[in-house]
């Protein structure tokens, strides 16, 4: 069978990060609690890290690093966002997860959040020690990440970490409220006296993404700052005025553009998170409390496997 380009390219690349250490992490750790399956972090937990960042590629015959590009968004999002969820979800037990987790966000900090001219925190790409002031929308589910984490923040850091999830909410708000359609770009920049503002074609899609809405539902969850209400219904009104067709809801091929040209398509990650994540924004905090549950990469709800669960479950053996 033909493998697609792209596909082939990466793989040629190396391992993807959020791929192979991201995206089924928190599944194995479900069937861990069953089968005892050896935690997929404790392989990278060993390996020299630049500049405490986790680059994207990791070559499967060396066991060594691929390329040095790092970003929190497109190839490595799933694998920091699991870092903290695998300490959530062991019922913050798995120190070693939760240590990765708080290390990596004093590294993207460090190396990667910056703040614009115009007062927009935003988490560029660092290719090989250059940064690239670019922010996919993608990486807009890490104002989410950084609030869902910061109660235990070290250093006493609560604050800093939700007000971190804060500005960078304001930011992926910003890049929705700065288009025709009050729809995000698939990527927004921060150089040439731009900001928060896609500026290369093949950047000003919108796919019925997720991320942004995400952030908003935990930004509630944690502040009950009505504003991240009025942000949700803003972007339903625009998927409503926008994206609805007869047959469903479809894509943007150009948010900046004031005619509408759908791409034709409704991306199943639309239904699983993009609506899901807005039903939760506007629920009650006691459907799928965070104490109890916790999201995968794709929103669908796993338990948090509580230590007095297993004491139950020994003694009805």
């Amino acid at each position: 069978q033909t493998m697609n380009p792209q596909r082939a390219y990466n793989l040629m690349l190396g391992i993807i990060l959020a791929e192979m250490f991201g995206t089924l992490h928190l599944e194995f750790i479900h069937l861990s609690h069953l089968s005892e399956t050896q935690c997929l972090l404790k392989v990278l937990n060993r390996l020299d890290k630049p500049e405490g960042l986790y680059p994207n590629y990791l070559n499967p015959s060396s066991g060594q690093w691929g390329q040095h590009h790092v970003s929190v968004g497109g190839l490595g999002d799933s694998f920091y966002e699991y870092l903290l969820k695998a300490w959530l979800m062991s019922d913050k037990t798995d120190e070693e997860g939760k240590k990765m987790y708080y290390d990596a966000v004093q590294s993207i900090e460090t190396h990667l959040i910056r703040k614009s001219s115009g007062g927009l925190t935003y988490i560029a790409e660092w290719k090989g020690g250059l940064l690239e002031h670019k922010m996919g929308h993608l990486t807009c589910f890490a104002g989410g990440m950084f609030a869902l984490g910061a109660d235990g923040a070290p250093n006493d850091k609560t604050g800093h970490h939700i007000e971190l999830g804060a500005e960078i909410a304001r930011t992926c708000h910003e890049s929705y409220d700065r288009t025709s359609m009050k729809l995000g770009p698939e990527a927004f920049r921060f150089d040439g006296g731009v900001e928060a503002i896609a500026t290369r074609q093949n950047e000003k899609y919108y796919i019925l993404r997720p991320e942004v809405i995400e952030t908003y539902m935990y930004m509630w969850r944690f502040t009950h700052d009505p504003k991240y209400r009025q942000w949700g219904w803003e972007a339903v009104e625009a998927l409503e005025q926008h994206c609805r067709v007869d047959g469903g809801y479809s894509g943007i091929r150009d948010v900046y553009s004031n005619h509408q040209s759908h791409d034709d398509v409704q991306q199943s990650f639309f239904l699983s998170e993009t609506l899901k994540y807005l039903y939760l924004l506007f629920s009650e905090d006691d459907l799928l409390p965070f104490e109890h549950w916790i999201f995968n990469t794709e929103a669908h709800p796993l338990p948090v496997l509580h230590r007095d669960d297993g004491k139950k479950e020994e003694k009805h053996k």
